[in-house]
Protein backbone atom coordinates (compact mmCIF):
# COMPACT_ATOMS: atom_id res chain seq x y z
CA UNK A 1 0.00 0.00 0.00
CA UNK A 2 1.33 3.75 -0.25
CA UNK A 3 -0.21 6.96 -0.15
CA UNK A 4 -2.12 6.12 -3.63
CA UNK A 5 -5.53 6.05 -1.70
CA UNK A 6 -7.70 2.59 -0.85
CA UNK A 7 -11.06 3.11 -2.97
CA UNK A 8 -12.43 2.00 0.44
CA UNK A 9 -11.26 1.31 4.32
CA UNK A 10 -13.20 -1.34 4.54
CA UNK A 11 -10.16 -4.21 4.97
CA UNK A 12 -10.74 -7.28 3.01
CA UNK A 13 -12.84 -9.97 4.63
CA UNK A 14 -10.72 -12.76 4.59
CA UNK A 15 -6.77 -10.99 5.01
CA UNK A 16 -4.92 -11.65 8.03
CA UNK A 17 -1.66 -10.39 8.04
CA UNK A 18 0.50 -7.31 7.23
CA UNK A 19 0.25 -3.76 5.67
CA UNK A 20 2.86 -1.75 4.53
CA UNK A 21 1.67 1.77 4.37
CA UNK A 22 2.17 5.03 5.18
CA UNK A 23 0.67 6.79 7.73
CA UNK A 24 -2.38 7.95 6.08
CA UNK A 25 -5.19 7.54 8.80
CA UNK A 26 -7.81 6.02 6.63
CA UNK A 27 -6.16 2.86 7.06
CA UNK A 28 -6.75 2.73 10.68
CA UNK A 29 -9.98 0.94 10.69
CA UNK A 30 -7.94 -1.81 9.01
CA UNK A 31 -5.94 -2.06 11.85
CA UNK A 32 -9.01 -2.01 14.29
CA UNK A 33 -9.93 -5.35 12.97
CA UNK A 34 -6.93 -6.82 14.50
CA UNK A 35 -6.42 -9.37 11.55
CA UNK A 36 -4.43 -6.71 9.57
CA UNK A 37 -1.18 -5.22 11.20
CA UNK A 38 0.61 -2.10 10.25
CA UNK A 39 4.09 -2.37 8.73
CA UNK A 40 5.47 1.49 8.85
CA UNK A 41 7.74 2.63 5.85
CA UNK A 42 11.18 3.98 6.59
CA UNK A 43 10.93 5.84 3.55
CA UNK A 44 8.61 8.12 4.84
CA UNK A 45 10.45 8.60 7.59
CA UNK A 46 13.75 9.15 5.87
CA UNK A 47 11.71 11.54 3.35
CA UNK A 48 10.78 14.15 6.51
CA UNK A 49 13.99 13.96 7.56
CA UNK A 50 15.60 13.91 4.40
CA UNK A 51 13.54 17.36 3.16
CA UNK A 52 14.46 19.23 6.14
CA UNK A 53 18.35 18.73 6.03
CA UNK A 54 17.81 19.49 1.67
CA UNK A 55 16.70 22.64 3.14
CA UNK A 56 18.27 23.93 6.19
CA UNK A 57 21.34 21.75 6.63
CA UNK A 58 20.50 20.88 10.16
CA UNK A 59 23.34 18.70 11.38
CA UNK A 60 20.98 16.68 13.61
CA UNK A 61 18.81 16.09 10.51
CA UNK A 62 22.25 15.26 8.47
CA UNK A 63 23.19 12.91 11.34
CA UNK A 64 19.43 10.90 11.31
CA UNK A 65 19.99 10.29 7.54
CA UNK A 66 22.84 8.99 7.87
CA UNK A 67 21.92 6.66 10.91
CA UNK A 68 19.08 5.83 8.49
CA UNK A 69 21.52 5.04 5.52
CA UNK A 70 23.09 2.22 7.71
CA UNK A 71 19.77 0.33 7.78
CA UNK A 72 19.60 -0.10 3.97
CA UNK A 73 23.24 -1.04 3.86
CA UNK A 74 21.85 -3.93 5.65
CA UNK A 75 19.21 -4.57 3.35
CA UNK A 76 21.34 -4.18 0.59
CA UNK A 77 23.02 -7.21 1.69
CA UNK A 78 20.06 -8.99 2.78
CA UNK A 79 17.95 -8.48 -0.88
CA UNK A 80 17.28 -11.80 -2.22
CA UNK A 81 18.46 -13.77 0.66
CA UNK A 82 15.50 -16.46 2.24
CA UNK A 83 13.76 -15.11 4.95
CA UNK A 84 15.28 -16.85 7.58
CA UNK A 85 18.78 -15.68 6.30
CA UNK A 86 17.26 -12.04 6.37
CA UNK A 87 16.18 -12.23 9.86
CA UNK A 88 19.57 -13.49 11.06
CA UNK A 89 21.27 -11.17 8.99
CA UNK A 90 18.99 -8.04 11.08
CA UNK A 91 18.76 -9.25 14.08
CA UNK A 92 22.63 -8.67 14.39
CA UNK A 93 23.18 -5.52 12.30
CA UNK A 94 19.91 -3.78 12.04
CA UNK A 95 18.67 -4.17 15.46
CA UNK A 96 21.25 -2.43 17.32
CA UNK A 97 21.26 0.31 14.75
CA UNK A 98 17.69 0.76 14.73
CA UNK A 99 17.31 0.86 18.67
CA UNK A 100 20.09 3.25 18.80
CA UNK A 101 18.08 5.49 16.01
CA UNK A 102 15.15 5.10 18.17
CA UNK A 103 17.31 6.14 21.26
CA UNK A 104 19.34 8.73 19.61
CA UNK A 105 15.91 10.49 18.58
CA UNK A 106 14.14 11.10 21.57
CA UNK A 107 17.84 12.88 23.04
CA UNK A 108 17.72 14.89 20.01
CA UNK A 109 13.69 15.66 20.53
CA UNK A 110 15.02 16.66 24.37
CA UNK A 111 16.98 19.69 23.48
CA UNK A 112 14.83 21.62 20.83
CA UNK A 113 11.66 23.36 20.90
CA UNK A 114 8.59 21.42 20.44
CA UNK A 115 7.72 23.50 17.86
CA UNK A 116 10.41 24.03 15.37
CA UNK A 117 10.20 21.81 11.88
CA UNK A 118 12.86 19.43 13.18
CA UNK A 119 11.05 18.21 16.26
CA UNK A 120 7.96 17.85 13.94
CA UNK A 121 10.07 15.82 11.75
CA UNK A 122 11.70 13.89 14.44
CA UNK A 123 8.00 13.22 16.19
CA UNK A 124 6.62 11.70 13.42
CA UNK A 125 9.77 9.73 12.69
CA UNK A 126 9.27 7.93 16.75
CA UNK A 127 5.90 7.71 15.97
CA UNK A 128 6.40 5.55 12.89
CA UNK A 129 9.30 3.35 14.13
CA UNK A 130 7.78 1.38 16.83
CA UNK A 131 5.69 0.08 14.11
CA UNK A 132 8.45 -0.53 11.35
CA UNK A 133 10.33 -2.95 13.71
CA UNK A 134 8.19 -5.91 13.01
CA UNK A 135 10.63 -6.35 9.70
CA UNK A 136 13.25 -7.05 12.37
CA UNK A 137 11.77 -10.09 12.95
CA UNK A 138 9.89 -11.06 9.96
CA UNK A 139 12.03 -12.02 6.62
CA UNK A 140 9.17 -11.45 4.07
CA UNK A 141 8.73 -7.48 5.60
CA UNK A 142 10.81 -4.86 3.51
CA UNK A 143 12.20 -2.02 5.14
CA UNK A 144 9.58 0.07 2.91
CA UNK A 145 7.03 0.03 0.49
CA UNK A 146 8.90 1.34 -2.33
CA UNK A 147 8.23 -1.14 -4.30
CA UNK A 148 4.67 -0.73 -4.13
CA UNK A 149 4.82 3.36 -4.55
CA UNK A 150 6.79 2.46 -7.96
CA UNK A 151 4.08 0.09 -9.30
CA UNK A 152 1.02 2.65 -8.39
CA UNK A 153 2.95 5.50 -9.59
CA UNK A 154 1.53 5.52 -12.89
CA UNK A 155 -2.05 5.02 -11.62
CA UNK A 156 -1.57 7.97 -9.53
CA UNK A 157 -0.01 10.31 -12.25
CA UNK A 158 -2.46 9.04 -14.44
CA UNK A 159 -5.48 9.64 -12.22
CA UNK A 160 -4.63 13.22 -11.90
CA UNK A 161 -4.70 13.35 -15.57
CA UNK A 162 -8.12 12.00 -16.18
CA UNK A 163 -9.74 12.47 -12.65
CA UNK A 164 -12.03 9.79 -12.46
CA UNK A 165 -12.48 6.71 -14.08
CA UNK A 166 -16.59 7.26 -14.87
CA UNK A 167 -18.12 5.23 -12.34
CA UNK A 168 -17.19 2.88 -9.10
CA UNK A 169 -17.55 0.07 -12.00
CA UNK A 170 -15.22 1.68 -14.18
CA UNK A 171 -12.71 1.87 -10.91
CA UNK A 172 -13.43 -1.96 -10.38
CA UNK A 173 -12.77 -2.66 -14.08
CA UNK A 174 -9.16 -0.20 -14.05
CA UNK A 175 -8.07 -1.99 -10.80
CA UNK A 176 -8.81 -5.52 -11.90
CA UNK A 177 -6.90 -4.26 -15.09
CA UNK A 178 -3.78 -2.77 -13.19
CA UNK A 179 -3.51 -5.46 -10.92
CA UNK A 180 -3.55 -7.63 -14.51
CA UNK A 181 -0.85 -5.75 -15.91
CA UNK A 182 1.79 -5.12 -12.52
CA UNK A 183 1.39 -9.42 -12.18
CA UNK A 184 2.68 -9.24 -15.22
CA UNK A 185 5.67 -6.93 -14.96
CA UNK A 186 6.89 -8.41 -11.46
CA UNK A 187 6.93 -12.10 -13.18
CA UNK A 188 9.15 -10.10 -16.07
CA UNK A 189 6.40 -10.85 -18.69
CA UNK A 190 5.62 -7.97 -21.20
CA UNK A 191 2.14 -7.23 -20.36
CA UNK A 192 0.81 -6.62 -23.58
CA UNK A 193 2.27 -9.59 -25.10
CA UNK A 194 0.75 -11.51 -22.52
CA UNK A 195 -2.58 -10.01 -22.84
CA UNK A 196 -2.98 -10.21 -26.80
CA UNK A 197 -2.14 -14.09 -25.84
CA UNK A 198 -4.90 -14.47 -23.26
CA UNK A 199 -7.43 -12.35 -25.09
CA UNK A 200 -6.94 -14.57 -28.37
CA UNK A 201 -8.01 -17.83 -25.96
CA UNK A 202 -9.84 -16.95 -22.98
CA UNK A 203 -13.07 -17.02 -24.47
CA UNK A 204 -13.29 -20.81 -25.23
CA UNK A 205 -10.69 -21.12 -22.27
CA UNK A 206 -12.76 -23.79 -19.43
CA UNK A 207 -12.82 -21.91 -16.32
CA UNK A 208 -11.51 -23.99 -14.44
CA UNK A 209 -8.46 -24.01 -15.64
CA UNK A 210 -8.05 -20.36 -15.66
CA UNK A 211 -4.50 -20.75 -14.24
CA UNK A 212 -2.89 -21.79 -17.62
CA UNK A 213 -3.94 -18.04 -18.42
CA UNK A 214 -1.40 -16.56 -15.71
CA UNK A 215 1.63 -14.39 -16.64
CA UNK A 216 3.92 -17.20 -16.07
CA UNK A 217 1.66 -20.26 -17.87
CA UNK A 218 2.74 -17.76 -20.47
CA UNK A 219 6.46 -16.59 -20.04
CA UNK A 220 6.94 -20.67 -19.49
CA UNK A 221 5.53 -21.58 -22.53
CA UNK A 222 7.49 -18.88 -24.46
CA UNK A 223 10.82 -20.31 -22.99
CA UNK A 224 9.64 -23.74 -24.06
CA UNK A 225 9.48 -22.64 -27.42
CA UNK A 226 12.87 -20.86 -27.29
CA UNK A 227 14.03 -23.79 -25.78
CA UNK A 228 12.79 -25.99 -28.63
CA UNK A 229 13.93 -23.53 -31.18
CA UNK A 230 17.78 -23.42 -29.87
CA UNK A 231 17.93 -26.99 -29.47
CA UNK A 232 17.12 -27.53 -33.39
CA UNK A 233 19.68 -24.83 -34.13
CA UNK A 234 21.96 -26.65 -32.52
CA UNK A 235 21.13 -29.78 -33.90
Amino acid sequence: MSRARMCSTTPPATYEGFAHADAYAGYNDAYRTGRIKEMACIAHVRREIFDLYESTKLPVAGEAVLRIKKLYDVETQARFLPASERVALRQEYAKPIFDDLEVWLKEQLGKISSKTPLAKAIKYALARLPKARPYLDHGFLELDNNTAENAVHPVAVGRKNYLFMGSEAGGKSAAIAYTLIETAKMNKVNPEAWLAWVLERIQDHPANRINDLMPWAYQDMINAKTAEAEAKDAA
